[in-house]
């Protein structure tokens, strides 16, 4: 693999596992019963993007790296999917 395709590997499964998270956990100013004005009930009421982004971060070099080993190690190859 080259360091190219590694670095968007990453970066694929780093927005991948972002997404996945973000919704895991949160509560909406709605749940709170504390609307700031101008915004929507259903806006977050206590959210910390740096400890989002460090557990996201943490979350896919694990993934990422998983998903290196199974590549590098020619466990699964592109003819065994069949699309060659």
């Amino acid at each position: 693999m080259a360091p190219t395709s590694a670095i968007v590997l990453f970066a694929v499964v780093w927005f991948m596992v972002m997404f996945i998270t973000l919704p895991i956990g949160r509560r909406t100013q709605g749940d709170e019963g504390k609307i700031t004005p101008g915004t929507q009930a259903g806006a977050p009421a206590n959210f910390n993007l740096r400890r989002t982004m460090l557990i996201v971060t943490a979350i896919s070099i694990v993934v990422w790296g998983i998903i290196c080993l199974v590549i590098l190690s020619g466990v699964i190859s592109i003819r065994e999917l069949g699309w060659v």
